[in-house]
């Protein structure tokens, strides 16, 4: 056996065999009880009846489990069949241990669990048929007789539901084309019916049908189902801002500050960029977001089940009307009548057990994340402990150091609002994006169609997601068709580009300025030449694109942080040195400024503006 134990997976030996150790645990300990009786020939008859009815609840419990998966066991031994190798050699291993199983194999062992359960019945009829109607023993036979054909029929009827629910439970990803093609007579006559009765008791005309049972465990689903998914979605964004927050690496940029404070910050921040928050992200994902997952794709067969059991109960409730007026219904309405109950049932017996499970198992999540918080915690203090004795402030106690972190925020943020203030001030009007190339004629079209306001310039590239969504390179022109979509989101604009209409996210488009020919600045424009000249404002030129030795313009304001760099005044003269720093980075410019040579960033500065009817300055 143990040969046919490698070859097999443990989920093909959990289908074949099912829960055959609970059948086996209760069975040992009933045959025990038989042993028993034999030590009492005179009461032994009525011992046995007493026996069975003891051992009635247990013996269906685990009878039912084992019979539900029968036809999924003797499909895996189809399967086996096609695998002419191991089933040479699953059938020589039981023909070994089990001489009488014969040419039947495998599904002679499996069938005899199923024997077992309903010879139980036939056995006390017939102690029954050869018992004294007056003896003591007769009550006890009877009612042992009848509770295992109770068992039987219970198992039969489980065995039906779960058949029912397994048909019901498979939830399919159909195409439209797909769901079309399913679409015949049969299926409109019966989505016919069912809109016809649920219409009926939307008017009040037959009564709706009240399960108060039913509905509570319905509302307690529903509520653990929207506790999973909110959980989902928490956890979801939690990943992605720990995936942002292990890309921010501020210890490898250079700082350009001595020793100190900064040394131990940088390599304890290295440490744990390292080791500590990958492997954190890592057992995150294994043991909080894939446990979650898989709990949420459990949640679909409950659901489809109660979506289907709404469909059967307006089946259901059809065919009771029939019976009511009629007295009798066909063979369909009869089975319809039947899955209805079956499926009810099944839902009531079990619904609470899967609410409870599923309620646990995300309880167990959400500890599990609790404890990898604390674990991180931990871990984190650990390493930092021979860092934080060599900072300034580890003396300082708790109270204090809060205060002197509020005080150090405070000025910080009292800084960046004046920075803000004086950054307003200097920052040029906002400008268009140059026109592609040879786009002057769409653009007339749409401005002599829509005019001037209703025009927009698109900053940066825009790929397209959806079917509606329109892909649009960076500078063209469109037009404002509604400032938002079918579901008032005003984020996302419909547009026109002059022959393709769609929807374009609104923070990438920028209103285009239309500026006139030099001639009609000058009044000099004829009755001929009234169409307008469509030229972008001038956008500063970053100073990587500008020529040694060159003179132009600070745009912003810079304060020198070391000495190798030099202080700005927006729209002080500057002379461009070199267009890059030592190590060949054009976004570092040498410059000379009143004398004084030292870096400043290059997008800082701007060429000077050349004399233009258009031009542009920098405000005052």
């Amino acid at each position: 056996p143990d040969r046919v134990v490698l070859q097999l997976p443990q989920g093909d030996l959990d289908v074949l065999f099912s829960n055959i150790d609970d059948i086996v645990k209760v069975n040992s300990r009933f045959l025990h009880g038989l042993q028993e009786t034999a030590s009492r020939e005179e009461d032994q008859v009525q011992l046995i009846g007493n026996l069975f009815l003891e051992f009635q609840e247990e013996l269906e419990q685990v009878y039912k489990v084992y019979c539900a998966s029968y036809d999924q066991a003797l499909l895996l031994v189809d399967t086996y069949r096609k695998e002419p190798e191991l089933q040479r050699e699953i059938q020589g291993i039981i023909e070994a241990v089990v001489p009488q199983a014969g040419s039947s194999g495998l599904s002679f062992l499996l069938v005899i669990p199923l024997q077992r359960i309903t010879k139980y019945p036939l056995l006390l009829q017939k102690i029954l048929e050869n018992t004294l109607p007056d003896a003591s023993a007769y009550p006890v036979l009877q009612r042992a007789t009848h509770a295992l054909q109770d068992v039987n029929a219970n198992i039969n009827e489980y065995k039906r539901r779960k058949e029912v629910a397994s048909k019901y439970t498979k939830v399919e990803q159909l195409t439209l084309r797909e769901r079309l093609a399913r679409i015949n007579t049969h299926t409109l006559s019966k989505k016919t019916t069912r809109l016809s009765q649920l219409l009926k008791q939307e008017a009040g005309l037959v009564p709706r049908t009240e399960d108060k049972e039913f509905d509570d465990l319905e509302e307690r689903f529903h509520w653990v189902s929207l506790c999973v998914k909110e959980t989902k979605n928490n956890v979801a964004a939690y990943l992605d801002n720990l995936e942002a927050f292990l890309h921010f690496r501020p210890q490898e940029c250079d700082l350009d500050v001595g020793g100190g404070p900064v040394v131990q910050y940088c390599s304890l921040t290295r440490d744990l960029q390292l080791q500590a928050f990958p492997e954190f992200k890592r057992r995150l994902e294994g043991l909080v977001w894939q446990p979650l997952c898989s709990l949420a794709k459990t949640l679909a067969g409950p659901q489809n089940l109660i979506k289907k059991r709404l469909d059967k109960l307006l089946d259901f409730e059809r065919v009771e009307e029939k019976l009511l007026e009629v007295g009798s219904v066909s063979y369909e309405e009869e089975v319809a009548r039947h899955t209805y109950q079956a499926l009810n049932s099944m839902l009531v017996a079990e619904l609470p057990q899967f609410n409870q499970l599923a309620m646990q198992w995300l309880r167990q999540i959400l500890c599990t994340f609790v404890a990898l918080q604390r674990d991180l915690a931990k871990q984190v203090l650990q390493r930092a402990e021979g860092s934080l004795a060599q900072l300034p402030h580890h003396h300082i106690p708790e109270l204090a150091f809060r205060k002197l972190v509020e005080d150090a925020l405070g000025q910080t943020s009292h800084q960046l609002h004046s920075f803000q203030k004086n950054f307003e001030k200097v920052l040029p009007p906002p400008t268009i994006q140059p026109l592609l190339p040879g786009a002057e004629r769409q653009v007339q079209a749409l401005l002599s169609r829509y005019g001037p306001g209703k025009l927009y310039q698109v900053t940066s590239n825009i790929s397209g997601a959806g079917t509606l969504d329109l892909t649009l390179p960076r500078g063209q022109v469109v037009a404002l068709l509604q400032n938002k979509d079918t579901k008032g989101n005003s984020s996302r604009w419909l547009v026109d580009t002059g022959g393709h209409r769609g929807y374009v996210p609104a923070g990438k488009l920028e209103l285009y300025r239309v500026v006139p020919r030099d001639k009609e600045l000058r009044g000099q424009a004829g009755p001929h030449e009234d169409s307008r000249h469509l030229t972008p404002e001038p956008t500063p030129v970053p100073v990587s694109s500008v020529p040694t030795m060159t003179q132009v313009v600070a745009v912003y304001p810079f304060l020198a942080r070391s000495s190798h760099e030099v202080s700005l005044q927006a729209g002080q003269p500057v002379t461009v040195l070199e267009a890059q720093d030592k190590k060949g980075n054009p976004e570092w410019s040498l410059v000379e400024v009143d004398g004084q040579r030292g870096y400043v960033p290059s997008s800082f500065l701007a060429r000077a503006p050349s004399p233009a009817p258009w031009g542009w300055s920098l405000p005052s």
